[in-house]
């Protein structure tokens, strides 16, 4: 891995081929405004002072249009670096004029057995300023645009930390959606297993799930841990006071999402301890009917040795019914053998 402190070049280290463009979105209290645009450029004379000015980046391709968006707004390199590595672990970032949110979007696979689909996603909030990177194009926040245009609860009344916590919640309200459905799997396959289904994919579906899972662990616990400050600003006044109790909303979700989380776990845990039984009892079963089987045919296989033995003077080899009288005491033995068993409730 290259030392990043020793080189001036942006690198998109992702996979996503969207090309970069824009989605600007400033409004004040009467009005609001929106403009699209591929070139950052167009949007610069629209950045007026006296409104909060909302800038949606899709695609991360460019990296030089976001080294342009991020100087524009006087983002530090070593953010941008952030904004553009899509493998950087979840975190909530303070710095002198600005807020920094890393997380992920997820979505579940529409077929089975697909892995959870994760789009790399950076929040940064100024004084008068909110923008989101995403790597793929993504309608996510349509709602938060509609809510702008309606002007719902007064939104383009407020300043920008309203608009974070906005966004905030719907990135969260993404993570209840994930793991609420994860968890629901995991109660659906605790009822097979309960009930004792023999389904071979059983073991496939908890790794699946054990994987989504872990996913959605490293996506969620780093912001658990590092929430809280946003509520500790004491240098700026980037998070009003007025606004922190949407925040504690937010943060009353998130701390629901990390108790389904650990839920997820217990249960695959005991998942786990259930499958292994499931097979160890199946094994035992059987084992009891190969034992069963072995135990009826024993005896037979005696007799059948004793009368193949080629003496010549064997008083059953020159008996008219003697090969009838063989089969009967084989057949009768083996039952007498089989009615035993099945009092003592071997079977």
């Amino acid at each position: 891995m290259k030392n990043n402190l020793l080189s001036e070049r942006l690198v998109y280290n992702g996979e996503s081929h969207t090309p970069t463009h824009f989605h600007l979105c400033s409004y004040g209290p009467k009005a609001c405004e929106e403009t699209h645009a591929d070139d950052f450029a167009e949007l610069v004379p629209k950045l007026q002072p006296g409104q909060v000015h909302w800038l949606q980046v899709h695609g991360l391709k460019d990296t030089e249009t976001v080294r342009e968006v991020c100087s524009h707004f006087q983002i530090d390199f070593l953010t941008m670096q952030d904004v553009l590595n899509v493998g950087h672990p979840s975190k909530i970032e303070e710095c002198e004029t600005y807020n920094v949110v890393i997380s992920k979007l997820s979505s579940l696979p529409e077929v089975a057995g697909d892995d959870i689909h994760q789009i790399h996603i950076c929040l940064l909030q100024g004084k008068d300023f909110v923008l989101t990177f995403m790597e793929e194009e993504n309608h996510f926040f349509q709602d938060v645009e509609q809510a702008i245009r309606g002007n719902i609860l007064k939104v383009r009344e407020r300043h920008s930390d309203f608009l974070l916590s906005v966004l905030l919640n719907s990135l969260v309200g993404n993570f209840v959606s994930v793991v609420s459905r994860i968890d629901d799997s995991l109660e659906e396959l605790e009822t097979s297993l309960f009930e004792n289904d023999r389904d071979r994919d059983i073991g496939i579906q908890i790794r699946l799930l054990r994987k989504q899972y872990l996913l959605m662990k490293q996506t969620v616990y780093p912001l658990k841990d590092q929430y809280a400050k946003l509520f500790h600003q004491n240098t700026t006044l980037l998070i009003q006071k007025g606004n922190r109790a949407f925040f504690s909303d937010v943060n009353d979700h998130l701390l629901y999402v990390v108790q389904t989380i650990d839920s997820c776990r217990e249960t695959l845990s005991s998942l786990m301890d259930l499958y292994i039984s499931n097979n160890d009892l199946r094994m035992n079963d059987i084992m009891t009917r190969l034992t069963v089987v072995s135990t009826i045919f024993i005896p037979l296989t005696f007799l059948a040795g004793v009368w193949g033995m080629n003496f010549k003077w064997m008083p059953e080899l020159d008996w008219r019914y003697g090969y009838l009288f063989a089969w009967g005491v084989m057949l009768l033995l083996g039952l007498v053998v089989y009615i035993y068993l099945k009092k003592k409730k071997w079977k």
